[in-house]
């Protein structure tokens, strides 16, 4: 009988001594040549450097040099330092789908003092807030998306042409018909650790979400860029287009990210969960302050949370849910899914985001908001378990229930009155923010749209 080589995890586990020298033992037994040195700018995207791998102990100490005046939403100029990624060993996660290559994130430096304008090292200081209180925030990230193709003449379609259905939700075809694309995704997100736990067509031609487990808020936002990157490269090499898009169209589903959360102390406990809670959705006191936070800056949160002009085309009201699924009321309720917050018991679910969203920054503003609650000792209203779809304007207002903004020019100025994301976020991130998405929306009411002109080309 011939001997059988053992098999080495494609999962790297970063032990507490002697990393770099086992970080340099994993990259070579899997053929690694290249690394991809990565950080995100502020609407999300990923940012990155090519290093060779024997450059890795120089990545870990003086880490790999930017021009922070050329990334986009930095607030930097051509005379500042450079920005240095100053590489993480425990965020090092091999390439499945782009062998010999591995990619890695860490801590935006300027100088000697991490970079204010970096998302992940905003999210690193308010994931520090709990930790100083014993807490930890652990997020699941649910993302839609499309899977689409362009012809010669710019039309987009669902890249499965026979993908037609009026209402495909759940249809198996969309399974068994884009199993390349979902075989090849999923292969490359479970040979690195990630415990993909479902996938599903969405409720649009050409829409999935899959998710994944879920984990401690910043690595959970380090995952969701990875799936970003996995599902933009394997779709590529599909010959498809993998869209994250908010709104595709008027009549189409949008790509929601839900933000499913819990906080857990030292001991692992989820401090959310109370099972005594007389409400039976098994809500600790905590919770609840956290969920009033949440809605106190509800409005300020939706700049964040739905970062784009076409965020906005999802936050409908007047259609009924299978169109739309995207919450806009200020309210929670009991498995409500029309509401901006969901409860699925012991836990909350906050709705209102989109697949747009950077999900570093989304992550801290929503630990900010929910940290103001519990600190003013904050209390919700009454949980609304109704169907806000059923009802009319008329009748939600007569609720006391509030509207999200209708568009990204009312999500910014709620941003910018409050003080306290801006003091959590940083001033000069926000200040940055809404610069660029001030910008956005002015091009936006400067282009003119198919619509307008099929309306008014000869009304007039």
């Amino acid at each position: 009988m011939s001997a059988t080589t053992p098999t080495i995890s494609t999962v790297w586990q970063c032990p507490q001594d002697n990393a770099l020298e086992a970080a340099q033992q994993f990259l070579a037994a899997h053929g690694v040549q290249f690394i991809l040195a990565q950080f995100v700018d502020v609407h999300g995207g990923i940012k990155s450097k090519s290093v060779p791998v024997q450059c890795l102990p120089g990545l870990t100490t003086d880490g790999a040099g930017f021009a922070g005046g050329a990334i986009l939403g930095f607030d930097m100029s051509p005379q500042d330092p450079e920005f240095m990624m100053v590489a993480d060993l425990n965020t090092l996660v091999l390439m499945p789908w782009m062998p010999g290559y591995a990619c890695i994130r860490g801590v935006g430096m300027v100088g000697d003092q991490p970079c204010e304008m970096d998302p992940r090292n905003v999210l690193l200081k308010q994931a520090e807030r709990l930790s100083k209180r014993g807490l930890r925030l652990m997020t699941g990230l649910e993302p839609e998306f499309y899977l689409l193709k362009q012809d010669a003449d710019g039309h987009i379609s669902p890249f499965d042409s026979t993908d037609t259905l009026e209402r495909p939700t759940y249809d198996y075809r969309g399974l068994t018909r884009n199993a390349g694309f979902i075989e090849g995704l999923y292969g490359a997100l479970t040979k690195v650790g990630l415990e993909v736990y479902q996938i599903d067509h969405e409720d649009a031609n050409g829409q999935f979400e899959i998710n994944f487990k879920y984990d401690e808020a910043v690595k959970s936002a380090d995952n969701m860029q990875f799936f970003k990157m996995a599902a933009k490269e394997i779709a590529n090499n599909e010959g498809a287009i993998c869209s994250f898009i908010p709104k595709l169209s008027a009549t189409t589903t949008g790509n929601g990210m839900h933000v499913h959360c819990s906080l857990v102390n030292e001991a692992g406990d989820n401090v959310f969960h109370d099972a005594s809670d007389p409400s039976g959705m098994g809500l600790s006191r905590t919770a609840y302050q956290f969920i009033a936070g949440v809605m106190a800056h509800a409005e300020a949160l939706a700049a964040l949370l739905c970062p784009s002009v076409n965020s906005y085309k999802r936050l409908i009201t007047g259609t009924p849910a299978a169109p739309s699924w995207a919450p806009v009321f200020i309210a929670y309720g009991d498995n409500n899914r029309s509401a901006m917050v969901r409860i699925p018991y012991g836990r909350i679910e906050v709705r209102i985001g989109d697949s747009s969203m950077n999900p570093y920054l989304a992550t801290a503003a929503i630990i900010a908001a929910g940290l103001d609650g519990i600190d003013r000792e904050l209390t919700p209203p009454e949980p609304q378990s109704l169907n806000f779809y059923d009802l009319t304007l008329q009748q939600v207002s007569e609720l006391g229930v509030d509207r999200l903004p209708e568009n990204l020019d009312l999500a910014l100025t709620a941003l910018e009155q409050d003080s306290l994301l801006a003091e959590a976020l940083g001033e000069r991130l926000i200040a940055s923010f809404l610069k660029l998405k001030r910008q956005e929306w002015q091009d936006y009411h400067r282009s003119v749209s198919e619509w307008e002109l099929q309306r008014y080309l000869t009304f007039y």
